[in-house]
């Protein structure tokens, strides 16, 4: 679905803290083809389908989602577009079931997940990487993506799902040894990826992880995304404000403007929209 660029606007049921400096940092399409990193060890579980159909959430009785439909097909990276206060990380908590959807359905694989718990929708496969990069910052980058691991592997398993993560994420493999709050941003970021992408998720959802980090370490970032889509057939849904960068590894884009879905396309198209960009994505 699309229509006519309208003025942009902001909610203030979402508020979030980003600088206008920070949301127009971009990384170019150049950039995030990046060499891949090495190839992904062993088989996995294959990602799954996403739909939502008429979303509606909101805090407090104030609705911050509208009738949202999205559809985030097995195996694709979404890219989910806006500005602060669009309501991309209300969906993504939604989904994810750490808030209640007033109404509409959520369909993971096929099966509505009405009255499914947190908990539930983790173990079938859903995960959520929220902004903020949370680690646990007294365990060493090894020892947090060994929880990580612990609800699907045990022993050698375990051990080879570890060094697949240090495959992808190569600064980690050097800092394996650094307790969580020793870490760079950068490197909180990826380790908190790494602990969401070693127990096999079907559907990744993400939150701003390019936020307040630099292109360099962002264009990796979008590598291994690229690299788990088309190595893996990962799902994932990934809500930024970084919109080059999304776009140059999405297949599909969706830009919400005030808890609405404003467009719905081909990411190549988004990316050579500029009346839409600028009316809803500032730039």
């Amino acid at each position: 679905m699309s229509t006519q660029p309208q003025p942009q606007s902001q909610s203030q049921s979402e508020p979030r803290s980003r600088s206008g400096a920070e949301a127009a940092a971009q990384v170019t399409p150049a950039a995030a083809q990046l060499t891949p990193p090495a190839a992904v060890r062993g088989p996995h579980r294959a990602g799954a389908e996403l739909h939502l159909d008429g979303l509606t959430a909101g805090y407090g009785g104030a609705p911050v989602l509208r009738g949202v439909d999205v559809r985030v097909p097995a195996g694709s990276i979404v890219a989910l577009l806006g500005a602060n206060g669009a309501g991309k990380t209300t969906l993504l908590r939604t989904v994810s079931g750490l808030m209640p959807a007033a109404s509409g359905r959520i369909v993971f694989d096929g099966e509505d997940l009405a009255g499914v718990s947190v908990e539930n929708r983790a173990r079938a496969g859903l995960a959520q990487v929220p902004e903020g990069r949370s680690v646990v910052a007294e365990l060493t980058v090894d020892e947090n993506l060994r929880l990580g691991g612990l609800q699907r592997f045990r022993g050698r398993r375990l051990t080879t799902a570890v060094d697949g993560i240090y495959d992808l994420f190569e600064p980690l493999a050097r800092r394996r040894r650094a307790a969580g709050h020793q870490l760079s941003g950068g490197e909180r970021q990826m380790l908190a990826l790494g602990r969401a992408i070693i127990a096999e998720p079907r559907v990744l959802l993400l939150d701003e992880p390019s936020l307040g980090l630099a292109p360099r370490v962002v264009a990796q970032i979008m590598a291994v995304l690229r690299t788990l889509r088309d190595e893996r057939g990962l799902t994932v849904l990934l809500a930024e404000q970084n919109v080059t960068s999304a776009l140059a590894i999405a297949d599909h884009g969706v830009v919400l403007n005030l808890g609405e879905v404003v467009a719905d396309r081909p990411a190549r198209d988004l990316r050579t929209d500029s009346a839409l960009r600028h009316a809803y994505l500032g730039f």
